[in-house]
């Protein structure tokens, strides 16, 4: 018996099909462990370099004046919240609006399918073009100064294909049944959508915004067009503010060792930002998953 198995995985071992199932197996973890590799480097770099800058004074105070030692990132750190915010109030109603839409009352037309293709041609557009095309549309025509709402205005565009194709996708894994039973009920099919549909992909969405924050809060381009940048406190809306990822763009190239310190602290605290968003999404999708 013990002779028959020996045999067995001998010929087994022949077989030219094993050889390369392990063959390509060995070049996948390969290539995966190539990928992590500078990665993880640049976490653990970032780290040694920022860690030693965490204090509650990085969090309160203003950066100190060139040549001048201490100081915070607490006003880059609010403008972010500022900028995310209104990008979030520009980018949510329109990319949920338009994934119902697209799911629940477009019927194969042609104007479904120029919107989708519309979000696809825009989710590759790189950001420093939606930074240039709300620069010339809001801030050359005077619509607005250099500020929170254009910074705000910019990353909307960013994150609205993000939220439209996550959302759509949402609605679409929202079983029939849900549906076909509330309007054998004598639901409307807005009532439907509205009580039925919408909170079952409610989570999802969530999930799918979360995502398009974590990818925006790390934008700098679009930024640099519209918001600028300002050492002070913002104090509303309105007027040029600072945010973290221009704030790194701006210090990292300084001659001055407390700017530079303060750029590695406010990278870390990006990854960190965008670390804790992308774990939360995990969460929120493992737990729908039965």
């Amino acid at each position: 018996m013990a002779n028959d198995n020996h045999t067995s995985l001998h010929k087994s071992w022949r077989n030219p099909r094993r050889w390369l199932d392990a063959a390509m197996t060995t070049v996948a973890a390969s290539c995966l462990g190539a990928a992590l590799v500078p990665l993880g480097a640049l976490l653990v770099f970032v780290t040694v370099r920022g860690i030693g800058r965490l204090d509650w004074a990085l969090l309160t105070e203003l950066p100190p004046a060139p040549g001048m030692e201490g100081g915070g990132l607490a006003n880059a750190l609010l403008g972010t919240v500022m900028v995310l915010l209104v990008a979030l109030v520009i980018s949510v109603p329109f990319g949920v609006l338009g994934a119902l839409y697209l799911s629940e009352f477009d019927e194969g037309s042609a104007w479904g399918r120029q919107v989708r293709f519309a979000t696809n041609i825009l989710s590759g557009v790189p950001s420093i073009i939606a930074g240039l095309f709300v620069f010339g549309f809001l801030i050359r025509t005077g619509l607005t100064n250099y500020s929170a709402l254009a910074g705000g205005a910019a990353l909307s565009v960013v994150m609205l294909p993000t939220i439209v194709r996550t959302s759509e996708e949402a609605l679409q894994l929202v079983p029939d049944e849900l549906r076909w039973a509330a309007l054998g009920a004598g639901a409307t099919r807005y009532r439907t959508v509205r009580e039925v549909v919408l909170p079952s992909a409610a989570p999802a969405i969530v999930t799918g915004i979360t995502l398009a924050v974590a990818r925006a809060a790390g934008e700098t381009a679009p930024l640099i067009f519209t918001a600028l940048f300002s050492p002070f406190w913002p104090e509303s809306f309105g007027e040029p503010i600072a945010t973290l990822s221009v704030l790194v763009y701006n210090f990292a190239s300084v001659p001055f060792a407390a700017q530079q310190d303060l750029a590695w602290a406010a990278a870390l605290i990006l990854i960190g930002l965008i670390f804790v968003a992308k774990l939360l999404a995990t969460l929120v999708v493992g737990r729908r998953k039965p």
